[in-house]
């Protein structure tokens, strides 16, 4: 008699740029980057440009309107009353994920970034997730990259880790990519900015040997064109 093969779930992750919710046709319409969410059908969901900018940096997506209009909660990162993010960067969850523990993290910097993460409980397994909007910089995103990727090897040690964002990054197999691809797998769902005419691979999703890619590609669609200048990336795994 054989043991009883471990049970594997399924988990489809996604990142999107929201541009602050403004559209290519210029208008901020929050609820219809939601839309754009239920289209992907994601589990999870690494946002970028997801605060203002400036003032108070209230919230693009109000939460009564992510709670009333879509299946996901925002990953309470107790940084700002009004703020859902950190330097624009969020987690959505779709309910009945556990969140079971969440931070920040300051990374060196030429511009205001950082990076938020959080350790999630699916299918009996917990997920390591660290969502990020790295500079416009190539030398600051390297050393981002690195801060980063020694954060995330020590999450790897725990449990399956997956990393997203938008790296910023337009060249194919250097600068920022070489240092995350030293320690994970760096999947390519295809050009996603700008939204209307992609061009730039610049949307990723990175991975730990935990995590088994069954799929990944861009979310295109005519809202999803129209709703930021980025279209939103996503991938599909399989949980040991």
């Amino acid at each position: 008699m054989t043991d009883a093969a471990p049970l594997r779930t399924t988990i489809k992750v996604a990142s999107y740029n929201i541009h602050k919710g403004i559209g290519t046709d210029r208008k901020r319409d929050p609820a219809r980057i939601l839309k754009v969410l239920g289209e992907m059908d994601a589990d999870i969901v690494c946002l970028q440009e997801a605060d203002l900018r400036f003032g108070t940096r209230t919230s693009v997506l109000p939460r009564f309107l992510i709670e009333s209009h879509s299946d996901y909660i925002p990953v309470p990162l107790d940084v700002q009353a009004d703020s859902m993010g950190w330097h624009g960067n969020a987690i959505l969850v779709r309910r009945g994920i556990a969140v079971e523990s969440h931070d920040i993290i300051h990374i060196p910097c030429l511009e205001p970034r950082g990076v938020v993460t959080a350790t999630l409980r699916i299918g009996g397994t917990s997920v390591s997730v660290f969502g990020m909007h790295l500079d416009l910089s190539g030398l600051w995103r390297v050393r981002q990259a690195c801060a980063i990727a020694a954060l995330a090897q020590a999450a790897r040690a725990k449990g399956p880790t997956v990393l997203m964002g938008d790296l910023n990054e337009w060249r194919a197999n250097s600068g920022c990519f070489r240092e995350f691809g030293r320690h994970f797998a760096v999947l390519d769902p295809g050009p996603s900015f700008p939204s209307r005419r992609p061009l730039g691979r610049l949307d990723r999703i990175m991975h730990c040997e935990r995590l088994v890619d069954k799929g990944c590609g861009v979310h295109r669609s005519a809202l999803a064109s129209t709703a930021s200048d980025h279209l939103p990336v996503w991938a599909e795994f399989a949980v040991g």
